[in-house]
């Protein structure tokens, strides 16, 4: 796992837990908006990128979603292939409903835990 993998994890993994939280109380709307952050912030590291759109999958299949499955499917491997060489489109939510290599601006308060966790030496 890269510096910046162990550094973004405890801001990725509370996403994902509020995202868990949600989908256990039924408010699955919400528990995406929560996985679609994890995404923004884990997505430099390959690891979090997989496992963010691995766990997008899991909900699309909980939601019996067939579009968010089949984008899903397809994002895990981008994911897995295209990160490390920096292949990913900063700011993308990851979600089905947007397309997979469109730019789209960061939450300041995202871009703000980025930004210092990659300045770190």
């Amino acid at each position: 796992m890269s510096k910046f993998a162990k550094r973004i994890a405890p801001y990725v993994k509370s996403e994902l837990e509020k995202a868990d939280q949600l989908q256990k109380s039924g408010d699955y709307a919400l528990a995406f908006t929560h996985l679609e952050n994890a995404h923004v912030l884990g997505q430099a590291s390959t690891y979090w990128h997989v496992k963010v759109h691995i766990l997008m999958l899991r909900w699309g299949i909980k939601q019996n979603d067939r579009h968010e499955i089949f984008g899903q499917l397809i994002r895990i491997i981008g994911a897995a292939a295209l990160t490390a060489i920096k292949g990913v489109p900063t700011g993308n939510t990851g979600g089905s409903n947007v397309s997979p290599i469109a730019v789209m601006p960061i939450k300041p308060e995202h871009e703000a835990i980025i930004t210092m966790l990659k300045d770190k030496h």
